[in-house]
């Protein structure tokens, strides 16, 4: 048993001792790649260029939207908790029915939250002349069972109709319908690869204009993120605001996307 302990505990002393080596290993390698960056941007006096330039480019990219996406809430209220998940839950089930009749996947419908709240009313009380009156006061009246769930529609043609179907079940509330782009990293690449070119040709000729060269990078940032929407119509009437009948299907044009970068760059100039 002496020689067993004695072997586990050197076995475990040499996994930390060799834990700690790779560690070692690991920022000791960090620390010469941060050097060799940080001497990369410099001269050969050991400083950073005081000749440089700062471009900025920018770039954008259109697409049409390929998906669209909206959310509905069930909500019931009933005497008790498990009365009211029944009514909410055969509500539900009739609405997942109806949308995966209509090709939406499984994995395109999402709950995003289910919440169980005791539903109170306020009643007022009757005030009787000569007597102290409090106003009124909350009563419990029952439980409430409330789920929203997120719908993606992979045939952005049939979101209006989808949206129709869903609000003549007597859903609490539909609110959304954002049309947008399932992969948008192609198209913020091409943004970029634009917003790069910008700024290159600008820097090109602002060094033609000053009479000097462009020598190499020294920096590089990107501010990427204004997402804008452009719709080839009118803008959509709001089908979350209809009435409750849904009686017609409404036209909803995902019209465009715009993807935009713009990034900075400083040249070093001889």
């Amino acid at each position: 048993m002496e020689q067993k302990g004695n072997r586990f505990f050197n076995d475990t002393k040499f996994a930390i001792s060799a834990g700690i080596a790779g560690a070692l290993v690991v920022f000791v390698c960090l620390a010469v790649f941060l050097i060799a960056v940080t001497l990369k941007t410099l001269d050969n006096n050991g400083v950073y260029p005081s000749n440089v330039v700062s471009i900025n480019g920018e770039g954008e990219v259109f697409a049409i939207p390929d998906i669209a996406s909206f959310s509905y809430t069930v909500s019931e209220v009933s005497e008790d908790v498990e009365s009211a998940q029944k009514i909410a839950t055969e509500k539900n089930n009739k609405i997942l029915a109806l949308l995966k009749e209509n090709g939406i996947e499984e994995k395109d419908i999402k709950t995003l939250s289910y919440n169980i709240y005791p539903k109170y009313e306020w009643r007022n009380t009757a005030c009787m002349p000569g007597t102290i009156c409090r106003g009124g006061e909350n009563v419990l009246i029952g439980q409430e069972v409330n789920q929203t769930i997120q719908v993606k529609v992979q045939d952005t043609e049939k979101a209006g109709n989808i949206l129709s179907f869903v609000g003549k079940e007597n859903v609490s509330n539909v609110s959304g319908l954002n049309f947008s782009i399932d992969d948008e990293n192609i198209l913020k690449d091409e943004a970029r690869a634009l917003a790069i070119e910008d700024a290159k040709s600008k820097a090109e000729k602002l060094a033609k204009q000053l009479d000097v060269k462009l020598k190499r990078v020294i920096s590089f940032s990107e501010d990427q993120g204004d997402y804008g929407y452009q719709y080839g119509g009118e803008m959509m009437k709001s089908s979350l605001m209809m009435d409750s009948g849904f009686s017609a299907t409404p036209e909803i044009p995902a019209g465009e996307n715009r993807i935009s970068s713009r990034v900075y760059i400083t040249f070093e100039i001889d």
